[in-house]
């Protein structure tokens, strides 16, 4: 319930959150790209936070997480028309947004069994994706080509969180994981890792940034368009993350992400060229694939998850590391959609996503340098206990 109620919000807030920026605000893309910065801010400090909530166990954060994303929220869908009030609560909201990320993964693994953590995280990934469908598709149906119900929307957003937090508590603690977690972990067996989050980060806010702007301003879609492309989005993703988990448990994280990697460099030209491609009425069809495929490959990020697992020293570790892959992805992420939308106004739209092209040549690169360890032997596992 709790993974469910995090897609439902997600779905309603996410998805009307640019259009209300427009409609409201009628930001350009370089403002929109500056206001990243303190809407990202907080994924940078997530490492921070978690560090000192060591004394709470994964279960307790992410109740935590819920009810600040629920404040947030409500603060967006009340305060919202004022500028200053709107980027307070935006920044609220993140704090728990981001908070969630490391730990509701952490709690994910350890529910699953031995081995099969890429296919537990898909399938509480799918879940997620569908409850994202009822949100979107609410906004699809409710909200149309209108900009005055953007408060109800917001305030049943925090409504949903809120009452996601109470299913957290209402979880029975995981065995070995009360709390006593390593603050910060820095360690050399994770400098992969922490070197596919950055590229991460750069990937996911251009085209969480960028991508819906293409639609909002180069093409003048409503927010219903982008509800409902969120609505085929996720019933695609419902479907395929627990395939995607599946082919990781199968086949290992190397090929899964470099085969994402690969599908994106042709998502970066489905944005940036598809008006230059003699399409005609084609065009805007091509842009809407690629905002569906891209988002359905958001999913992927699941294999360096349980890439950290495999290597990870001791289980204690995975939280803390992942709460610092959080904040070294913000580390570039803060600062992209500003370069982004300086980049926009300047070149145009076209050139953010040569950037982002060459981003996922990068990872691609990176990914080829992926190795698993071989599985513990109990010999080694009780020697390990034993010390």
């Amino acid at each position: 319930m709790g993974t469910l109620t995090i897609g439902l919000s997600m779905g309603l807030a996410e998805t009307s959150f640019n259009n209300f920026l427009s409609d409201t605000y009628e930001m350009d893309a370089q403002t929109r790209g500056e206001l990243e910065f303190p809407r990202e801010l907080p994924g940078f400090l997530v490492a921070v936070f978690a560090g000192a909530l060591f004394f709470f166990s994964e279960i307790h954060i992410a109740a935590l997480s819920m009810f600040i994303m629920a404040i947030g929220l409500a603060g967006i869908g009340l305060l919202g028309n004022d500028y200053t009030m709107m980027i307070t609560f935006m920044i609220i909201w993140s704090i728990g947004m981001h908070l969630q990320m490391p730990v509701t993964h952490t709690i994910g693994l350890n529910l699953a069994r031995e081995g099969g953590g890429g296919t537990m995280l898909g399938r509480l990934g799918g879940v997620r994706t569908g409850a994202a469908i009822i949100g979107s598709g609410l906004l699809w149906i409710g909200l149309g080509e209108t900009a005055w119900a953007y408060a109800p929307v917001f305030i049943l957003s925090a409504l949903v969180c809120l009452a996601g937090g109470i299913c957290y508590l209402a979880m029975k603690p995981i065995e070995g994981h009360t709390g006593n977690r390593p603050k910060i972990i820095i360690q050399k067996r994770y400098t992969l890792f922490y070197i596919l989050n950055v590229l991460f980060g750069a990937r996911k806010q251009i085209f969480i940034t960028f991508g819906p702007w293409v639609l909002i301003k180069v093409f003048g879609e409503p927010v219903s368009t982008i509800a409902w492309l969120n609505v085929i989005a996720s019933i695609l993703g419902m479907f395929f993350s627990p395939q995607i988990g599946k082919l990781i448990d199968r086949f290992g994280e190397r090929g899964v992400l470099m085969a994402d990697a690969a599908l994106l460099i042709g998502v970066c030209l489905g944005y940036g060229f598809a008006d230059q491609m003699g399409l005609g009425r084609f065009a805007l069809d091509l842009i809407y694939i690629s905002f569906v495929l891209d988002q359905v490959l958001f999913s992927v990020g699941i294999a360096r998850t349980t890439y950290v697992s495999k290597i990870a020293a001791k289980k204690e570790d995975v939280t803390a590391t992942l709460s610092l892959g959080v904040t070294v992805d913000h580390v570039i992420s803060m600062s992209i959609p500003t370069l982004g939308g300086l980049i926009w106004a300047i070149y145009g739209y076209q050139y953010v996503f040569i950037g982002a092209a060459i981003v996922a040549c990068l990872t691609l690169i990176a990914t080829g340098f992926i190795t698993i360890p071989p599985p513990k032997t109990e010999n080694q596992i009780e020697t390990e206990a034993a010390g």
